[in-house]
């Protein structure tokens, strides 16, 4: 067993809004430059929908994340390394500009400017931030924000379903769906890099760009099954989502957690074990990927992890930190968080709670009791939101996956709600869903009302490290972090993984 630490991130889709708070401030902060007009680290999409850039979940298109080749053996969709070289300079499976936008912005002078007493009122004309020419806005980051889920029909995940979803008025669904890069366990990004400037942080496993060796030849762009990595079209350099690491060094959650208006994100350390990723990619049914990634996964509680996180060097307050993480209680105490897409194989760490109708309300509707644990169960089925689209997100099609996560959620809200009202414990409810009274109350005030510390448990990183990694780096006249895979080859330093 090797444990490494790795950030992660959960999101409660119950709580977005879809204000976009997120983006804007990740916008601000990262991508405010030339270069990057159309670029969003992070971005808030409509679902129902085609998503940013177009269709990028349609992966028979794009060539993103690994598959198993007939011998079962993970490979990159995109292909060998020779493949990718014979591509360098001519690769069909690139986003163009119209599967992302074109950056607009608008000449307000005309506005300002224009003359009293105009019979007709001044428009502020769209012009292109990459030609200067006047254009037409046809499309953006955030079109189908508006739509409503009625460009739904095009939507890659609906196609996979077996039922055909209806969109008639009273049948429309839609919920908000924020992204950012994953930070895999198994990055395709990395493993595509002909030139070795992507790379996964060995101390907290951040996937970065090293923009010195990045020589833009955008193999990881066709790589990225989320299409999280994008091109600079100033520079000629791949940028991605950094993870905020400046901000996660000093102790802070990254901008998009700090700004976020539903409070729906939660940042913690998780401990894995290195050498059990491959096999957890590698099994052969989609449907166990889920389970198999959870199994990497270390108990921060277990003894014995926790001496072997002390036995590589980990510093104790991360070792606390881990055993602290709302994101542990959240993907593997409670089980209710789940991986976007996991048939990608690229292992992901930013997962999601997936969003829950007014399960309490369309009981009653259907005339059944929102306290018994059947007339739940069967509720569920019938939600507006259905449980096989969500499945097709976060579970590779598994419908009993995602039912029982929804059902965790459902029995807490009746739970709760009953205790609140006549102090009654809904004792089926509970056995129903296999938890205590203690675990759905815990579980309530960290989806609920948790403070500012319960969601963020975010361990600094230490000076002393810092300072022998800058030593380090003057040795080999090189810096073994931005040096990308290479900082394999140098002797792990006290504290680092």
């Amino acid at each position: 067993m090797r444990i490494r630490a790795q950030m992660a991130m959960v999101m409660n889709l119950d709580k977005c809004i879809g204000c976009h708070t997120c983006s804007v401030t990740c916008k601000q902060t990262w991508t405010n430059r030339e270069g990057t007009e159309y670029v969003w680290f992070n971005n808030v999409e409509t679902k129902p929908g085609i998503g940013y850039p177009k269709h990028y979940e349609d992966q028979e298109r794009w060539k993103g994340g690994w598959k198993l080749d007939a011998r079962g053996r993970l490979t990159l969709r995109s292909g060998g390394r020779g493949k990718r070289l014979s591509r360098l300079f001519a690769n069909p499976d690139l986003p163009s500009i119209d599967d992302y936008y074109e950056p607009a912005t608008f000449d307000k002078d005309i506005l300002v400017n224009a003359p009293g007493g105009l019979t007709d009122t001044p428009v502020k004309q769209p012009y292109s931030t990459l030609t200067g020419k006047p254009m037409a806005i046809t499309w953006g980051a955030n079109w189908e924000d508006s739509l409503g889920g009625s460009s739904g029909q095009d939507d890659p995940n609906l196609a996979r379903m077996t039922a055909k979803v209806k969109f008639e008025f009273e049948k429309t669904f839609m919920f908000h769906l924020p992204r950012i890069c994953e930070h895999c366990l198994n990055p395709a990004c990395v493993s595509a890099c002909l030139s070795g400037a992507m790379y996964k942080r060995e101390e907290d496993g951040i996937v970065l760009v090293d923009q010195d060796r990045c020589r833009g030849w955008r193999m990881c762009v066709s790589a990225c099954p989320y299409k999280k990595v994008y091109v600079n079209h100033a520079t000629g350099k791949a940028e991605k989502c950094t993870f905020c690491f400046p901000r996660l060094e000093a102790g802070l959650p990254t901008i998009c957690s700090e700004t976020c208006v539903g409070r729906l994100r939660y940042l913690g350390l998780l401990w894995y074990d290195e050498d059990a990723v491959l096999a957890a990619a590698s099994v052969e049914d989609d449907a166990d990927l889920l389970d198999a990634q959870r199994s990497v996964f270390l108990d921060p509680n277990d003894p014995a992890v926790r001496q072997a996180a002390r036995d590589a060097g980990m510093p104790e307050d991360w070792i606390e930190a881990a055993a602290a993480s709302p994101v542990w209680k959240l993907i593997a105490e409670y089980k209710i968080a789940l991986p976007l897409h996991p048939e990608y194989r690229t292992l992901p760490m930013v997962w999601y709670v997936p969003p829950l109708s007014p399960v309490l309300d369309a009981a009653g509707a259907a005339g059944r009791d929102d306290s018994d644990a059947d007339d739940i169960f069967h509720t569920i089925r019938d939600l507006r939101i259905p449980v096989e689209y969500l499945a097709e997100l976060f579970t590779a099609g598994d419908t009993s996956a995602v039912a029982g996560v929804l059902m965790k959620l459902a029995a807490m809200r009746s739970y709760m709600r009953a205790r609140t009202l006549d102090g009654t414990v809904a004792q089926e409810l509970l056995d129903g869903v296999g938890m205590s009274a203690g675990q759905v109350e815990a579980m309530y005030r960290l989806l609920a009302v948790a403070k500012y510390a319960d969601r963020y448990v975010i361990p600094a990183a230490h000076k002393r490290q810092a300072a022998e990694l800058e030593a380090l780096g003057a040795e080999h006249d090189t810096c073994p972090v931005s040096d990308g895979p290479h900082a394999l080859e140098i002797t792990p330093l006290p504290g680092r993984s």
